[in-house]
């Protein structure tokens, strides 16, 4: 299936400084970017057509890919000055790199990139800033089998805020983690038909407008994942994401002991 990335959008709250231009996806988790993590996920599950829909910072994605450096994250021999890959890690894949505006809604970029899904009945579709270690196959297989137009990940509640039940008169009768209450968020992994186009308008949004829609016919299912789950959408999530990967905690990396392209 091709997988649909976007990864256009500004990323504000991932800004070090007023002058940081570098886009989320292209924040940094250990020696690569959250960017090819996510496409690594994939990869892992056979699923290596990528449409980028690209937006802010455009430039910083491109160059990366095209001046991709192989020696980063594979074996290698040195041998008369040359070097010699021994594995390859994105030799087999296909990246579009789609211009789909610098204002653009979510939902408009799938739009712009309608053309390049071909005949597809199904495709994937990330905001390539989350990280999981989800059983992707199972994913893909319970959504086929239910029949639906579309699906989304949900993961149970991330924040540690806690809710307050307050009376009329102020008195606080109890104090509740946010991630105790039996509530589901979505988690940004997308399997879509493109029956998704019916409900999606111009300049719409794919969550709101779409899925909303599709919920509402009642053709909208939930793949439910209680596992790893974490989003690199601020700049201390993806700190706390550099760090795991720095003391070799890596579950997202489902991808590890695959064997390489040679």
């Amino acid at each position: 299936m091709k997988v649909v990335l976007f990864c256009g959008g500004y990323g504000m709250r991932m800004r070090n400084a007023p002058d940081d231009d570098v886009p989320k996806p292209m924040q940094m988790v250990g020696p690569r970017p959250l960017i090819w993590h996510v496409m690594r996920y994939y990869a892992h599950f056979g699923h290596t057509e990528f449409i980028l829909c690209l937006g802010y910072g455009a430039s910083h994605i491109k160059d990366y890919f095209l001046r991709y450096e192989e020696a980063a994250s594979n074996d290698f021999v040195m041998r008369d000055g040359k070097v010699e890959l021994l594995h390859s890690d994105i030799a087999d894949w296909t990246i579009s790199f789609i211009d789909t505006g610098l204002e653009s809604a979510i939902g408009e970029r799938l739009r712009r990139v309608r053309s390049h899904l071909g005949d597809d009945e199904y495709f994937l579709a990330n905001y390539a800033d989350v990280l999981t270690d989800a059983p992707l196959n199972d994913m893909i297989a319970e959504v086929v089998d239910s029949g639906a137009a579309a699906s989304m990940m949900i993961v149970p509640p991330q924040s540690s805020f806690h809710c307050v039940d307050v009376s009329d008169t102020g008195k606080v009768k109890a104090i509740t983690p946010v991630s105790q209450f039996p509530i589901w968020e979505n988690g940004g992994f997308f399997v879509l038909t493109q029956q998704i186009f019916d409900h999606l308008p111009e300049g719409g949004d794919l969550v709101e407008d779409a899925c909303g829609g599709l919920a509402a016919e009642g053709r909208l299912y939930a793949y439910k994942h209680d596992g790893f789950w974490k989003p690199a959408d601020t700049f201390k999530e993806r700190a706390e994401l550099d760090a795991r990967f720095a003391r070799g905690d890596r579950p997202w990396m489902v991808w590890d002991g695959d064997s390489l392209t040679p």
